[in-house]
């Protein structure tokens, strides 16, 4: 075979046709790899419905209405935690003040999160219907315990719960402009005052920890 041979005009120009390559095929669209496509992979899937989802994220929601939506939403959600926390202490109390706290803590919530729900419902936000992993792992937690043990560890959660509770309804009391929420968190907000009080005074007894400030008087709404 022969050997090919190159002057060195040709060697400079075979070099710089060689560079510019890259920029041709770059700014060529037949060696563009295709866009990708925008469309679902599955041509039979249809759009979410507007009516199925949260109307509270709705465009064109305030910043309080946002905070409405989220209120409602988590005190619901505590709301179900204290139902089936109460069942349980109903069943386990080791004392039968316990076991009437457990009670009354079913009763009382299931109805506050009735009125919050129904309330909800009119303003078009979507509540959750189960407690959350975080709460279903407190339940677990005290249903592995009996006794004074129970009762104690009871108590103590409710303790915490309850006065965070009432920060987060007085606030809402001050911030919601929806007269129906307002009327609703004034409500329970009540419910879960008298709760505090009646929780705190069991720890007290038992010599379980409280916060160190005294409950304030019952809320009431902003003029």
């Amino acid at each position: 075979m022969k050997t090919m041979k190159f002057s060195s005009i040709q060697i400079a120009l075979l070099g710089t046709a060689i560079g510019l390559a890259p920029a041709v095929f770059a700014q060529d669209p037949a060696t563009m790899p295709p866009a990708p496509s925008t469309q679902p992979s599955n041509p039979n899937q249809q759009p979410p419905n507007p009516g199925t989802q949260d109307s509270a994220g709705a465009p064109g929601m305030t910043g309080q209405m946002m905070r409405d939506k989220l209120f409602l939403r988590t005190a619901v959600e505590g709301g179900l935690l204290q139902i089936k926390l109460g069942q349980l202490a109903a069943q386990k109390g080791s004392t039968q003040d316990v076991k009437d706290l457990g009670q009354k803590m079913a009763t009382d919530h299931a109805t506050i999160d009735a009125d919050l729900g129904t309330v909800a419902d009119s303003l078009g936000v979507m509540v959750p219907k189960k407690v959350s992993k975080d709460g279903q792992a407190e339940f677990d937690k005290l249903n592995a315990l009996s006794g004074t043990s129970f009762d104690t560890a009871y108590l103590t959660l409710m303790v915490q719960d309850h006065h965070q509770d009432m920060r987060d309804y007085r606030q809402e009391l001050i911030s919601a402009t929806d007269p129906t929420l307002k009327d609703a968190v004034l409500k329970s907000a009540k419910i879960i005052r008298e709760h505090m009080m009646m929780i705190d005074k069991l720890a007290t007894d038992r010599g379980i920890p409280v916060p160190a400030h005294k409950p304030g008087p019952a809320p009431t709404p902003a003029p």
